[in-house]
């Protein structure tokens, strides 16, 4: 895929990029503070290993909420 610049793209394009990236940035920071606040047994895994994991775009938080965690 060519990557596109800046100022190449659209109002409605420059908006999905954005709210893309807030959404990301969101899912992240709540994955992150639920992993930090939970106890480790109440965690699959090691904790560490989850903290890398919701680094990864999307799929990282996504993985950690449906996978991650023991309720």
């Amino acid at each position: 895929m060519a990557s596109r610049k800046w100022s190449d793209m659209s109002g409605a394009q420059r908006f999905g990029v954005v709210a893309g990236g807030i959404v990301q940035l969101v899912l992240a920071g709540l994955a992150w503070s639920d992993l930090a606040h939970r106890p480790a047994k109440k965690v699959n895994g090691p904790k560490g290993v989850w903290a890398a994991v919701i680094a990864i775009n999307y799929a990282g938080p996504i993985a950690y909420f449906i996978g991650g965690r023991k309720d």
